[in-house]
């Protein structure tokens, strides 16, 4: 019997609880009604904004405690924590001090996962990272499971891995915090402040950060970024290696090559995401897969990988015209950072949901990186005063209100010639048009390819 069905087959019996009825837990408490669990999924949604897939989770056998009041009278051996809920939530503390065994599905995955096991954290770039590391380890020919805080609960699939796959796992501080497994190669890509509104303080967002490696044994890799103080100062309990794009490193860069151990793997002008954080990137994923890609390998994934969906994604090159989709750039400072990816002025489509947020620091970056701007949605006046206001501003950056997402994305499309860069990078929400920032990225990027 495998681990999977072992672990599985020993839940039955016991009173379960699932936190939290989102994306990753959905495919967990099917799975538990598989293996004959008695399942009581909780979730602050009310029952009358319950979706189709929650109630017929219902029909299936799993009892609901939902709304307000949710975790009231929960009583359970075996806990389930949502990747969002905090383990010092009062309610969590009260069933572990009643004898409940708290876990989640990621803690799960781990202990049962039947493959060779990557994983990658860190407060920016991750999910390039991941999706970088998967890409080449795919171009070898590897058979590679993709998921973790990317989005794929990756528990259900155990059953159709083998011995010699390769699960690539996206990691969040939340999912790590209670973590007693790590994988065999590990990377953290930098650390500065992020999720203080959930961690208690600094202290705690970096100790989650460090199960990734904590429980490495000798045989373990881990990858860190040199020039990244807080992960400087990190050493692995097996081999631990340095990426920098500022000094000396096992990877480093020199002369615009990133080179690995002394010798030349990759001219950085070949790397097609925008960009020098995507150079960092591409060096840390090169430190991963070091020994199970051939450095050819990686140099025909950066000719040909266009970046994660929705992140500064080449969607399209049209009558030499490249077209960028950055609809996760809902913010200013989101967009400020994609408008810094590029060496040359871009033709810029903006605009969108009004968060009722200052928009005075986009002014500065479209005068020094914009050459047209196409606005449209409620923030279109605030991000033209924001231009017209700036101290640089003196005519010329040719600003145009559209009305509507699809004209401003026509009309910039139309106003573009050979050699100009388009990005879409709205620096506000979706909300006014679109469901979410991927469904006006999926939009964009429909409209680029009908042109």
């Amino acid at each position: 019997m495998s681990a999977f069905e072992t672990y599985f087959t020993s839940l039955k019996g016991k009173k379960i609880a699932v936190l939290g009825l989102g994306v990753s837990n959905r495919p967990l408490v099917r799975l538990l009604l598989e293996f004959g669990c008695d399942v009581l999924g909780c979730d602050r949604t009310p029952r009358e904004k319950l979706d189709a897939e929650v109630l017929a989770l219902e029909q299936q056998g799993c009892r609901l405690s939902v709304g307000d009041n949710y975790l009231d009278g929960v009583e359970a051996d075996i806990l389930f924590r949502t990747p969002g809920m905090h383990p010092g939530n009062p309610a969590i503390v009260s069933l572990a001090a009643k004898g409940a065994k708290v876990t989640s599905e990621m803690e799960v995955f781990f202990e049962v996962c039947p493959c060779h096991l990557l994983a990658v954290t860190g407060s920016d770039g991750k999910t390039t990272t991941t999706t970088l590391v998967s890409e080449m380890l795919k171009a070898a020919g590897k058979t590679v499971w993709l998921g973790g805080n990317i989005g794929t609960p990756l528990l259900p699939l155990v059953r159709q891995m083998k011995a010699d796959d390769f699960a690539v796992v996206e990691l969040s501080s939340f999912q790590l915090m209670d973590m007693t497994r790590s994988p065999e190669r590990a990377i953290v890509t930098n650390l500065a402040p992020n999720h203080l509104d959930i961690h208690k303080d600094m202290e705690e967002y970096v100790d989650a950060k460090k199960n990734i490696f904590r429980y490495q044994d000798e045989t373990g890799l881990l990858i860190l970024n040199a020039d990244n103080a807080i992960t400087a100062a990190f050493r692995g309990n097996g081999d631990t290696r340095f990426f920098s794009r500022k000094g000396e490193a096992h990877v480093c860069l020199k002369d615009g090559i990133i080179c690995r151990g002394g010798e030349a793997v990759l001219n950085t002008v070949d790397i097609l995401l925008p960009g020098v954080h995507n150079i960092e990137n591409y060096m840390a994923a090169i430190a991963m897969v070091e020994g199970l890609v051939e450095d050819e390998t990686i140099r025909h994934v950066a000719k040909t990988f266009g970046g994660v969906e929705h992140r500064i994604e080449l969607v399209r090159v049209k009558d030499g015209v490249k077209f960028y989709n950055d609809s996760i750039a809902s913010s200013p400072s989101r967009t400020i950072a994609g408008l810094r990816s590029f060496r040359e002025k871009v033709i810029l489509i903006a605009g969108g949901y009004d968060k009722h947020i200052p928009y005075d620091v986009l002014g500065p970056e479209i005068c020094e990186h914009v050459k047209q701007v196409y606005l449209c949605g409620a923030t279109a006046p605030q991000i033209r005063a924001a231009v017209e206001n700036c101290a640089d501003f003196h005519g010329q950056v040719q600003l145009s209100d559209c009305g509507n997402f699809e004209n401003a994305v026509r009309t910039a499309a139309a106003a573009a010639k050979e050699g100009d860069i388009v990005l879409m990078s709205p620096a506000s929400a979706s909300f006014d048009e679109f469901k979410n920032f991927m469904v006006r990225g999926n939009f964009f990027k429909q409209i680029v390819k009908e042109l």
